[in-house]
């Protein structure tokens, strides 16, 4: 397991112009990724889970079903 730091630092950059904030975790094979929004977050910002998924497989060397995600309110109905 390898964090590409730099795509993750890049992408993190990215969620926080819209007030949103990224913690990973890395344990076993595994992520925990934990989005966390400020009070100007824009809700419609944030993508379903699978997708945010799928962007974060590479950058944290983990693939998608791997990957926890917890978002601070659940804005997509569906699926994880």
């Amino acid at each position: 397991m390898s964090i590409d730091q730099q795509k993750l630092a890049d992408f993190r950059k990215g969620m926080e112009a819209d007030d949103y904030h990224l913690e990973v975790e890395l344990s076993d094979g595994s992520a925990l990724a934990t989005v966390v929004a400020g009070p100007t977050a824009c809700a419609e910002c944030l993508v379903p889970k699978d997708l945010m998924r799928t962007m974060l497989a590479p950058m944290l060397g983990v693939v998608p079903e791997r990957i926890a995600v917890v978002y601070p309110v659940e804005v997509h109905s569906g699926g994880e």
